[in-house]
């Protein structure tokens, strides 16, 4: 195996969220907007607070030429169904949450894709909380939590810039850039990041099973950074997994850890994908299975189908037990006709494959049963 590259982690995450975004000053994720300063138009073809979609849209630009220059602040200000929120290309350094009465409620990014508009915050499960009553723990470190059902996003990047190498002091480094509960969740052209824990695609309750769609998305982290006990489909979306200079040999990390409830036939699909990496070869599982001390009933499932699994997924071993109580094997775990250097099968029993007729049913039509997601715009 090649030697671990050895990058400045501060650097490559928070520069690229820069140069992504178009922020201010190095190594900062300042406030300032990725490019309203000099847009005449800062939400495109979405109107203005002048020009209204419809009586159900709110305008949100930092530099106040819509109704608010906060996101939570837009959310805050409305009650009930059916609101939009247009955001304009900037940099939004805040925690947001959408609790279970808002529902089906749409954000817009209104850049050219989702690095014009980022909503990013650095708490982390072992980060204290202000007010010191603790730390805030995994749920409690997301930067975006939905809770309420029917949400979709529109090239929107939802981030987590906390560092392990900046807060030695922190055990707790679950950092979740978004934690989603909400069922027919739909997100377009967005993009996760973090480090560990990512993307919660989780539910509101273990005997809910929440629904959600994740369409030519870009996700990135290294230890379990995509989690939960959602039925979620992956189409078209690119995996990524970092680099890591804290650790001296491999594993560094799991792509997925679903914790799907037994009673729930669907966990994560994953289709027309593509697994990437910056570590050294082989240095990362697939998936590992999170069977919760709160959940014991769960039976995690994962389908990875019609993907290219690339040189950093470890083909001879790509799924691991993340408790020796819960072997990998007893889960439900299948991959079918997958491509590139992670998907060689070199040792069966390792791999475990769907039949053709199995693979049938393996779709976002089976997953998502009388949903249809609404479509990119």
């Amino acid at each position: 195996m090649a030697s671990p590259r050895r990058l400045p982690l501060s650097l490559s995450r928070r520069g690229f969220l820069l140069a992504t975004a178009g922020a201010g000053a190095a190594l900062g994720l300042a406030q300032a907007p990725a490019r309203a300063a000099a847009a005449p138009r800062p939400f495109g073809r979405y109107g203005a607070p002048s020009a209204r979609l419809n009586a159900r849209t709110l305008y949100v630009d930092p530099s106040g030429r819509g109704d608010f220059t906060s996101v939570q602040a837009a959310v805050t200000a409305v009650g009930g169904s059916g609101w939009t929120l247009v955001i304009a290309p900037g940099t939004y350094r805040e925690t947001v949450s959408v609790d279970r009465s808002r529902t089906e409620m749409t954000w817009l990014g209104a850049g050219d894709g989702p690095r014009d508009v980022v909503i990013v915050y650095d708490n982390a499960a072992g980060t204290p909380k202000p007010d010191g009553s603790g730390t805030y723990g995994t749920t409690g470190s997301a930067t975006t939590t939905v809770r309420g059902d029917g949400f979709t996003a529109h090239r929107i990047t939802f981030a987590n810039d906390f560092l392990r190498e900046e807060h030695p002091e922190i055990s707790g480094t679950q950092a979740v850039a978004i934690k989603v509960q909400g069922d027919r969740s739909a997100f377009h052209h967005c993009r996760f990041l973090g480090h560990q824990d990512t993307l919660y695609s989780d539910s509101n309750a273990a005997s809910v099973f929440a629904r959600q769609f994740f369409s030519h998305c870009y996700v990135e982290g290294d230890v379990d950074f995509v989690f939960g006990r959602a039925t979620a489909v992956f189409e078209h979306c690119h995996f990524r997994t970092l680099n890591r200079t804290d650790l001296s040999g491999a594993p560094y990390g799991f792509v997925f850890a679903p914790s799907t409830e037994a009673a729930n036939p669907h966990g994560y699909l994953v289709t027309r994908g593509r697994v990437s990496s910056e570590a050294p070869d082989g240095y990362y599982k697939l998936a590992r299975p999170w069977v919760p001390s709160s959940s014991t009933t769960a039976r995690p499932m994962l389908t990875v189908r019609d993907t290219w699994l690339g040189p950093g997924i470890d083909a001879v071993a790509p799924y691991a037990n993340m408790r020796d109580a819960h072997p990998w094997q007893d889960q439900r775990f299948a991959e079918y006709r997958n491509t590139g250097p992670g998907a060689v099968v070199t040792v069966p029993e390792n791999r475990p494959q769907l039949a053709d007729e199995q693979a049938e049913s393996a779709n976002r039509a089976t997953w998502l049963g009388d949903w249809r997601p609404p479509e990119a715009c």
